[in-house]
């Protein structure tokens, strides 16, 4: 069997041959980034070899196009997450930085993490789209957080008295209020800034609901079992969707567990046995998994107990949280490999900030 190593870029894709197990370096070959190009890669990939297997360094704007037209005809492939492409570029004997040595990289990435055990990607029209809608979404969040910034910085600067509540200026009751005084002030130029930056938040903020509400639906048919979840709401449930994309792919929570660096590291030595959190993974599933097990926490009477056995036990709050994590990718592998039932009353979106 061979590994196929492919660094992309915008316009040229580099694809290095390494056979597996004794690590011979079998061809090279570099190709356009269009399909011309990537049916001539697939053809110079198949007269090396009957058995492959695809490492693509995971950078979906580059490579999800290769990657589409590889799985659609049926070829293996396995994503690379950049930290683990970095990590094994430092350890290769070729100093520098090419096309060809980056693409060796994440050949030898993929052997080192095991090409079999890593999860297949695949190609899930729903939960690109579910991803695509999530990160526009969290895009549109953080621009309005820099003008929300901004706004309080200027509004400080011409009425130093005004006090914002916390999360005030998320709220069409303060921008309202803000707004009549603004349009009262004499039109300086701070205050006419002022008052473009509260209509970008009011659009931002209509046009983020707007998505939360779209998201709901587009969970709702796709996984309405996680919003049964306590704790996951809209938000949460579509970043796993997103970010996990077809559950088959993956043969047992451990390997889901893995991807989203829930899963602990040994650190043992001598008679000091212990572990320690793994931060190579996915860390916006990662994420997902926290801000669950955080609202459990509070408001689920199960976790509570759960983790007060935890602390009991000897453990710290996050230690204790980590292990909450980890039983939640458990749920939700279980829940994903669940067929959706045809009908579903009760599984109406929670509340999108939750």
């Amino acid at each position: 069997m061979i590994v196929i190593g492919t660094d992309t870029h915008k316009r040229t894709h580099t694809a290095v041959a390494v056979v597996a197990g004794i690590g011979e370096l079998s061809g090279e070959f570099t190709a356009a980034a269009l399909p011309p190009g990537f049916a001539e890669m697939l053809c110079w990939a198949q007269d090396l070899d009957d058995e492959r297997v695809w490492a693509l360094e995971d950078c979906r704007h580059v490579s999800g196009g290769l990657e589409r037209f590889l799985v659609a005809r049926g070829e293996r492939v396995v994503r690379i997450a950049p930290k683990l492409m970095g990590a094994s570029r430092k350890g290769l004997r070729d100093a520098g930085k090419s096309d060809s040595i980056d693409a060796l990289a994440i050949v030898r990435a993929a052997l080192a993490e095991g090409p079999e055990q890593l999860p297949a990607a695949t190609v899930d029209e729903q939960a690109l789209e579910i991803k695509l809608l999530l990160d526009h979404h969290d895009n549109l969040v953080a621009q309005r957080s820099d003008d929300q910034r901004r706004l309080r910085w200027h509004l400080h600067d011409l009425w130093p008295e005004l006090e914002l509540p916390a999360g005030g200026l998320d709220r069409e009751k303060w921008l309202a209020r803000i707004s009549r005084r603004l349009a009262r002030a004499a039109q300086s130029r701070r205050v006419k800034i002022c008052r473009e930056l509260v209509t970008a938040i009011r659009a931002r903020t209509r046009r983020i609901r707007e998505l939360e509400r779209e998201l709901g639906e587009l969970i709702a048919a796709k996984a309405p079992q996680l919003l049964r979840l306590p704790g996951c709401g809209v938000l949460s449930a579509a970043r796993i969707v997103g970010e996990v994309g077809d559950i088959d792919r993956f043969g047992s929570d451990a390997k889901l567990a893995r991807l989203a660096g829930i899963a602990p590291i040994p650190v043992s030595s001598g008679m000091r046995d212990r572990h320690r959190l793994d931060r190579r993974g996915n860390r916006k599933l990662n994420c997902a998994f926290h801000r669950i097990a955080v609202t459990q926490g509070r408001m689920h009477a199960d976790a509570r107990d759960y983790l007060a056995r935890k602390q009991a036990e000897g453990r710290t709050r996050m230690d204790a949280l980590r292990c909450l994590k980890r039983h939640l990718v458990r749920r939700v592998f279980t829940l994903l490999n669940q067929p959706i039932p045809t009908t579903n009353p009760a599984a109406k979106p929670a509340p999108a900030l939750t």
